[in-house]
């Protein structure tokens, strides 16, 4: 695989080039501070993916005095004195397909991906998302409790489980102890629905007493199996039953705020479950139904966050919700490549961009679909053909990164948890970008330039830095 820098070195590396702190004025607001004053003689390190290079250390870069030469009408402006939201991380799902691909790896094999992928000096994913029972990307369909009807649950087992996904789940947690994971059911048990069946349908309202206790049984039982569960969806993909052909489940608007009100929400807190609980789980075109369910004030004492899908719509639908609800948490939840689409392996722009709209829209976290499936996108038992994040063959057991992948490095590596968005504004009209501010007072700026090579510049108030972007990358720029 090609060389890359680890964040921990990254960081040592962009400390070490500032040779002056910059100097800012404190902000009007108490946040950030405002725009950077005085022409810092420190350098801006630089990384850069492009067709040759992979999250690579390129010449570093100076600020000058915009004195005498004043940025051009295109260059990215920076305002770190206008901030948005925290960041919570990147990641992906760790579905029974990516758990079944990770264990056919070595001990050692699985080892050395997991530390490239989740030790915080690498990659330093945070953020995962697993799936209560089957998924389309599953070995097979089941739930925790099959058969006939059982509202006692009494025949509740997480057993399928026990044998591989709570072993990579630890094992992940491992090289990142700080992994926060999301859990969410593709389908209640068939016999919760009138069709009898884990594929496709409805929720039947006369068992959700008893699906609040399912949940509360799944969360207790990864509890004890070594898997804090930190946060949960009631469904995914609230507004489709995937014409009956995979796992899934249509839930109502008002099924799902009754749901959370007076059964999840209440079963939860009752049993001491400091789960938090997440909305919706789909995508962006159903903003107006989130805002309708964040209106309810019985629901919003157990919830106060939306879980995004990137398929249907436009990331500034995101943006319609935080304007009705200000206080309302923003996460990105699911969204992954194509293995069938010719540039699988070298989509780091098109994920750039994606990425940078989540990011620049409120969103929180960004977490993929699947982290891993074999050259044919396997494991599956639903219509849909993705592809892994990394792609292990299920022969040879090589592991080929794609697009995705490096596009991920980028954000991951670069946007610790705890770091604050703040303002970019204006650059080339096919330029995408997206600044944060460390809580260690380092700022970073990464560039998506999917066009050919070009320079652009970057400016403060009074301060300016030239760059050249390569064609077909991403850039990301760091300093102090």
């Amino acid at each position: 695989m090609p060389k890359t820098t680890s964040r921990r070195n990254f960081l040592r590396i962009t400390s070490a080039g500032v040779t002056a702190t910059l100097s800012v004025k404190p902000s009007l607001s108490g946040g950030s501070p405002a725009l950077l004053q005085e022409p810092p003689t420190g350098s801006i390190a630089v990384r850069v993916t492009d067709a040759t290079r992979k999250f690579a250390m390129a010449p570093s870069l100076n600020w000058r005095s915009a004195a005498g030469a004043p940025p051009k009408g295109e260059a990215i402006t920076l305002d770190p004195g206008k901030t948005f939201q925290t960041h919570l991380g990147i990641g992906g799902a760790f579905t029974d397909a990516a758990c079944t691909m990770f264990n056919q790896l070595s001990l050692s094999a699985r080892e050395q991906l997991f530390h490239e992928m989740f030790d915080p000096s690498e990659m330093a994913l945070s953020v995962g998302r697993i799936c209560i029972g089957s998924s389309d990307y599953s070995t097979k369909v089941y739930s925790y409790d099959e058969g006939e009807p059982d509202p006692e649950l009494k025949r509740f087992s997480i057993e399928h489980d026990r044998t591989y996904i709570l072993p990579i789940l630890r094992q992940a947690r491992r090289a990142n102890p700080n992994l926060f994971l999301l859990a969410s059911p593709w389908s209640p048990p068939g016999w919760m629905k009138p069709n009898g069946s884990m594929l496709g349908g409805c929720m039947h309202q006369s068992t959700m007493p008893a699906y609040a206790n399912y949940f509360l049984k799944f969360l207790q039982d990864y509890e004890a199996g070594g898997v804090r569960i930190n946060a949960v969806t009631s469904q995914n993909e609230v507004d489709t039953e995937q014409d009956g052909k995979m796992p899934a489940c249509a839930w109502p608007q008002e099924y799902e705020i009754s749901f959370v009100r007076d059964f999840l929400g209440p079963v939860l807190r009752k049993n001491g479950v400091e789960t938090k609980i997440w909305l919706l789980d789909h995508n962006y075109n159903l903003w107006g139904r989130a805002i309708c369910t964040l209106d309810d004030p019985g629901l919003r004492g157990f919830s106060n966050s939306v879980a995004w899908h990137g398929y249907v719509g436009a990331p500034e639908m995101v943006s319609k919700v935080h304007e009705a609800h200000p206080d309302a948490e923003m996460f990105w939840t699911e969204g992954g490549p194509d293995l069938s689409a010719k540039d699988y392996l070298t989509d780091w722009c098109n994920w750039g961009k994606t990425f940078t709209g989540i990011l620049r829209n409120w969103c929180r976290s960004i977490i993929g679909w699947n982290l891993a499936l074999d050259e044919k996108g396997r494991p599956n038992v639903g219509p849909f053909y993705c592809g892994g994040t990394v792609t292990i063959n299920s022969q040879t057991k090589e592991i080929t990164r794609s697009g995705h992948f490096w596009a991920m490095s980028h954000f991951s590596r670069s946007i610790p948890r705890g770091a604050r968005r703040f303002d970019s504004a204006r650059g080339p009209a096919d330029v995408y970008h997206v600044a944060f501010e460390i809580p260690d007072s380092q700022r970073v700026l990464i560039v998506t330039n999917p066009g050919p090579e070009r320079s652009i510049q970057v400016a403060g108030r009074g301060i300016v830095a030239d760059a050249s972007l390569p064609g077909d990358s991403l850039t990301t720029l760091m300093w102090r």
